[in-house]
């Protein structure tokens, strides 16, 4: 078969796991009735957090011995990967496992582990022939990958895309990238996260004065909201299959939507604050690889965390590209209901807003109750869903620390 850089690629399958939601449409549902899904959550050493805690059906696809073995991050991937290609239909035994990719944003991987076993052996006057066997597989980078390719006998590349908080878009990137090259035939792809099992992050973030505090979960993830106080940490899966349009047409799959296209760049600028310019930038580049202008963009979702700084500081790279004669492009933001899911987030976010190609309606930010002026934008959906005269375009933005940026821009599928 030819491929070529040019080659249509598609999404045939979405599965996934949110705190608000275990499938697209009841997640989908959740978004458009406002139903969040932050909880409280005891952490070690820090008592009660706020955190988004997804709830699936652990033994679905997994025997309680391989969770015992396995990992939460590999326990989502398996889920979310399975019920991706269920979604798709692909006949999936037909296929040669050598040809399928796996492509797993993740975060961070292995704090859950250390953090763990180092608790454990503290109880035994630290001697370490009580560490488990099982931590040095359970903590490689690869993990969520390789535990998804043990599942299904995937014998293709299998790995994971260290890319902070852009991880998520980046695993669908990376899958469009190596569909394109010939090198797999489909593509098991998106982002996950554990981080809610690590006290390390909520440790880091409170140093920071970057966690959320809200007597109200459901409130207590407010991005451009005047009261915001910072991120709430989740949990969750996004994952998709990805394949050439010549193959799913050839085998009537139902399509989503068409990667249009994307970019990545780097601030060099800053450990942790983000840089508006540098985010301008990876917008405008992934508008001219999709051969799109700013107005022909429907629906922006923002990457927005709820910090006070790094929303005004993303609004003023929207404001920068979308700022003016866009007045079809609406703006929305999900962490408002599911908190930062990290890895996962720009691929939960992505499938949150896929169903608008459909049904034309934009879900909202929630939680917006004094909106803050200098995150005021043109075109921002708040509190309640907007239906609008036609989608056919969505850009999603996820940033991540040590200034890693991702755009990735889908649309509606036309032959």
């Amino acid at each position: 078969m030819n491929h070529s850089q040019e080659s249509r690629i598609v999404i045939t399958g979405v599965g996934l796991t949110a705190p608000n939601g275990n499938s697209l449409p009841e997640f989908r549902q959740n978004l458009l009735t406002g139903v969040s899904g932050i909880v409280r959550k005891e952490i070690r050493y820090m008592g009660s957090q706020l955190a988004g805690v997804c709830n699936f059906d652990t033994l679905r696809y997994q025997k309680k011995k391989e969770l015992r073995v396995g990992t939460r991050a590999g326990s989502i991937s398996i889920y979310c990967a399975r019920e991706a290609l269920l979604d798709s239909q692909v006949n999936f035994e037909a296929l040669p496992k050598e040809r399928i990719g796996i492509y797993i944003g993740c975060t961070e991987h292995g704090n859950v582990e250390t953090e763990n076993e180092v608790y454990n052996i503290s109880k035994f006057n630290y001697d370490t022939k009580f560490w488990s066997h099982y931590h040095n597989p359970r903590t490689v980078a690869n993990n969520p990958a390789g535990e998804t390719s043990l599942n299904l006998g995937i014998t293709g590349p299998a790995y994971t895309i260290g890319a902070a908080c852009a991880a998520g878009n980046m695993g669908l990137i990376h899958a469009t990238q190596m569909l394109r090259l010939g090198e797999v035939d489909l593509a098991i792809c998106g982002g996950v996260s554990e981080s809610v099992h690590t006290f390390g992050i909520f440790a880091g973030f409170k140093s920071q004065n970057a966690l959320a505090t809200h007597e109200d979960p459901a409130k207590a993830s407010r991005p451009f909201d005047r009261a915001r106080n910072g991120i709430v940490i989740s949990e969750g899966g996004g994952l998709y299959t990805l394949e050439r349009l010549e193959d799913a047409q050839t085998r009537g799959a139902k399509i989503y939507a068409e990667i249009a296209g994307y970019h990545v760049n780097s601030d060099a600028s800053d450990y942790v604050l983000p840089n508006p310019q540098r985010q301008a930038e990876c917008v405008r580049a992934s508008l001219k690889r999709a051969r799109l202008e700013a107005r022909d963009i429907h629906i922006v979702n923002t990457h927005a965390t709820a910090t006070p700084l790094g929303d005004i500081q993303e609004c003023e790279a929207i404001r920068a590209v979308f700022g003016v004669d866009c007045p079809e492009t609406f703006i929305n933001n999900t962490k408002s209901f599911i908190g930062h899911a990290m890895g996962a987030a720009g691929a939960l976010e992505l499938a949150g807003n896929l169903p608008a190609f459909v049904d034309r309606i934009v879900h909202p930010s929630i939680n917006v109750d004094d909106l803050d002026p200098l995150c005021a934008l043109p075109g921002l959906v708040l509190n309640k869903p907007r239906e609008v005269a036609r989608v056919d375009t969505i850009l999603n933005n996820s940033f991540g620390m040590l200034g890693i940026n991702s755009t990735l821009i889908v649309k509606r599928f036309v032959p």
